[in-house]
C-alpha cells in the first residue's frame, strides 16, 4: 500500500485534564500518515484523483481547534475518524499526537500517543450480466436491488457483448458495471450479491452456463484476498472486455492492478464485439 505521510502539523489547542490547560491552552503537533492507491492518480496526474495533502493538514487543525477534550487519546481519535470520513479512498491512517508543553513535574521531552484506524467506508465494483428472459429489465431492477443496500456511486452504460467460454449457441450478454460504497465487509458483499442473483432465479448447474442474472464483485478498495470463496481482484477482471470496456466508459481513468481499464479493454480479445448502448 502507497503512503502519504505529513509530519509537524501544530495549532493551539485547549485539551486536558486540567482547568489551565483548558483556559490558557498550548501547542499539539500531529503527524499523519495515509496508506492509499496512488496508481489512479499517477495514471491520470491529476491532483483530483489524490489526497490533497494540504486540505488534510486543514482538517487537523480544525480538530485540534475543536473540543475541547480531556485527552490526547480521544484528540488522535477525533482527527483519524475526521479524515477517513471525508476520504473514502483512505483506506488505513496512523496518528501520532505530540503534547510536548504537557504538565509533567519532571523534564520531558515530548509525550505522545500514536494510533491506527481503518476505513470503514470501502469502494467495489460490481460487473452484471443476464442473457435469459429480459436481459435488460433485469440489470435495471439489480441496480435498484443494490442501491437499495448500498451507495451507488457510478453506474456504466450497457453492453451487448458475445459469450465468452460456456456452452455453445447462447443468446448475447447485456453487461453492465457499477461502483459502490459500503461498510460491508468482502463476504458480505458477495452474500448480497449471490442473494439479489437467487431473487432474479439465478442457477448454477453448467459453469458459464446462459443465466438470468450474474452478480461479480470484481474489486474491493485496493484489497487483494484469495480464498475459498473469494478473489480480489477478480482473477479474470483484466482480460475480460465485456467488464472492461463498460467500467472505462463509467470511469475513464479507474485502475486495476496498477494498469488503466481502459487500456485493458482495448487489449482484450472480445472488446471489439462489443456493443455500446444509449442511453446508459
Amino acid at each position: 500500500m502507497d503512503r502519504i505521510s505529513i509530519y509537524g502539523i501544530s495549532a493551539t489547542g485547549y485539551h486536558g485534564v486540567f482547568d489551565h490547560e483548558k483556559r490558557d491552552g498550548q501547542e499539539f503537533i500531529i503527524d499523519v500518515v495515509l496508506h492509499v492507491d496512488i496508481a489512479r492518480a499517477a495514471a491520470s496526474d491529476n491532483v483530483l484523483d489524490t489526497v490533497h495533502y494540504g486540505e488534510v493538514s486543514e482538517l487537523v487543525v480544525q480538530q485540534i481547534q475543536a473540543g475541547p477534550w480531556d485527552l490526547i487519546e480521544k484528540l488522535g481519535s477525533e482527527i483519524a475518524e475526521a479524515i477517513l470520513a471525508a476520504y473514502p479512498g483512505v483506506f488505513t491512517i496512523d496518528v501520532v499526537v505530540h503534547k510536548p508543553q504537557a504538565p509533567i513535574p519532571v523534564p520531558f521531552t515530548d509525550v505522545t500517543i500514536s494510533l491506527t484506524r481503518h476505513q470503514k467506508q470501502h469502494t467495489a465494483i460490481i460487473a452484471l450480466g443476464a442473457n435469459l428472459g429480459d436481459p435488460q429489465a433485469t440489470l435495471a431492477a439489480a441496480v435498484q436491488d443494490l442501491g437499495a443496500e448500498l451507495e451507488l456511486l457510478k453506474v456504466s452504460p450497457l453492453a451487448i457483448t458475445k459469450p465468452v467460454g460456456g456452452p455453445p449457441e447462447q443468446p448475447d450478454y447485456t453487461n453492465q458495471v457499477v461502483q459502490v460504497r459500503t461498510r460491508l465487509a468482502p463476504h458480505e458483499l458477495l452474500d448480497l450479491c449471490q442473494a439479489i442473483e437467487a431473487k432474479h432465479h439465478r442457477t448454477r448447474e453448467v459453469r458459464w452456463e446462459a443465466r438470468t442474472l450474474d452478480l461479480d464483485l470484481i474489486a474491493y478498495d485496493q484489497l487483494n484476498l484469495d480464498d475459498e470463496r473469494l478473489t480480489l481482484p477478480h482473477p479474470r477482471a483484466a482480460i475480460r472486455g465485456f467488464v472492461l470496456a463498460p467500467w472505462s466508459w463509467m470511469d475513464p481513468d479507474a485502475v486495476l492492478n496498477g494498469q488503466l481499464v481502459s487500456r485493458l479493454a482495448a487489449e482484450a480479445a472480445d472488446t471489439k464485439d462489443i456493443i455500446r448502448l444509449w442511453p446508459s
